[in-house]
């Protein structure tokens, strides 16, 4: 079974009120088994745009990865994320298929 991700994209405008979100979410994201791949950190956009903040986040499916995002838990953290931030979040399927040189 593929893995599911999240792709998170954020600028944050209130720092204090966002910490508030990052500590509601610790409980949905350790329900459905979520863990950061990818959490701030330096980083380069070569094409596109960007925001400020990027994160990737790996659940152990696709399902728990929707699951989780639509999960009363998580959406009560969201609430808090929304006023103070702008997000793109994208839920994929991870891949199981060859790799190059493989």
């Amino acid at each position: 079974m593929a893995k599911g991700y999240w792709i998170g994209r954020v600028d944050v405008a209130d720092a204090d009120q966002y910490r508030r979100y990052v500590e509601a979410n610790a409980g949905p994201f350790a329900e459905y088994g979520a863990r950061f791949l990818v959490r701030g950190g330096d980083f380069e956009t070569p094409e596109g745009t960007s925001r400020a903040r990027n994160v990737v986040i790996e659940f152990p499916s696709y399902e728990a990865a929707l699951e989780c995002y639509h999960s009363t838990g998580y959406q009560a953290a969201k609430a808090l994320r929304d006023p103070v931030s702008t997000a793109d979040i994208v839920i994929v399927e991870g891949y199981d298929g060859p790799q190059p040189g493989g």
